[in-house]
């Protein structure tokens, strides 16, 4: 497989994107497989590192996820560029391309790692789930049992139980919102914060069909989701002014009791 046919491929997972260079590097790296570079738009591959084409399309869907990343999103990317937006944007490619026959996942077709996801699955992911929906049952039964005795409930979180009470809540909401322990206790935990009980439902069901995280998190969470460009510039220049803001304020701190120290000395 050349450089032109990985980007056919990449393009056929997105085709309504600013135009971008597939290049092979020729060598062989121990550092990294493959890189993007955003003031070219390029994606480099280091192709002698590979031993077969669906090893090396994996890291051209991970470029290409960068490539989308940077130029799909209206405010600048900071140097953390593997974000939870990027991790969306790359395990929906990968879904389509496992989908269009492009990329082949081993971890559903490998024998071995379908049954040690199996276990994985069962013995702690659902084992998990049970346990703490049980807990957040009990702590439903401390809550009824304080106001019946006119006691606080975060007391009694804090000092009996040494408990943090943020966590308690959490717990008891995944216990009170009767989520399916199957898709583990931290995917409970990102269902219980969707207030909307029908998206937290599909959320719900979008992690008993495997999808990430990161693409539950995006699509039934985040607010940015409904918010358009413009807005998202405004959000960012407010951010970036009310840090400037802070930081001038320090600096003036700062400045002031260096001057104190040079009077004093």
């Amino acid at each position: 497989m050349n450089q032109d046919q990985v980007k056919e491929k990449l393009l056929k997972l997105e085709e309504n994107t600013d135009d971008f260079q597939v290049i092979f590097s020729g060598k062989k790296s121990r550092k990294v497989d493959g890189l993007y570079k955003p003031e070219k738009k390029e994606i480099i591959i280091h192709n002698k590192n590979f031993q077969n084409d669906n090893s090396l399309l994996y890291t051209a869907i991970h470029e290409f996820a960068h490539h989308l990343q940077f130029t799909q999103s209206p405010v600048p990317i900071s140097g953390r560029s593997h974000t939870s937006f990027f991790r969306n944007i790359l395990h929906t490619l990968l879904q389509k391309a496992e989908s269009m026959g492009i990329y082949q996942n081993i971890f559903k077709t490998d024998p071995e790692f379908i049954e040690l996801t199996k276990q994985i699955k069962e013995k702690f992911f659902t084992e998990n789930g049970k346990l703490m929906k049980e807990f957040g049952e009990y702590l439903i039964k401390a809550h009824e049992l304080c106001d019946k005795n006119h006691i606080n409930f975060n007391d009694y979180m804090d000092r009996e139980l040494a408990l943090h009470r943020s966590a308690a809540k959490v717990i008891m909401k995944c216990a009170a919102r009767d989520i399916k322990p199957e898709i583990g206790f931290e995917n409970m935990k990102i269902v219980a914060s969707i207030p909307d009980p029908v998206k937290a439902k599909q959320a719900e069901e979008a992690f008993l069909n495997g999808h990430s995280p990161d693409t539950v998190k995006m699509q039934y969470k985040s607010p940015a989701r409904s918010e358009d460009k413009v807005e998202q510039l405004v959000r960012e220049r407010e951010r970036i002014i009310t840090t400037i803001q802070h930081l001038k304020e320090k600096l003036k701190k700062v400045e002031e009791r260096l001057s104190d120290y040079k009077s004093k000395s």
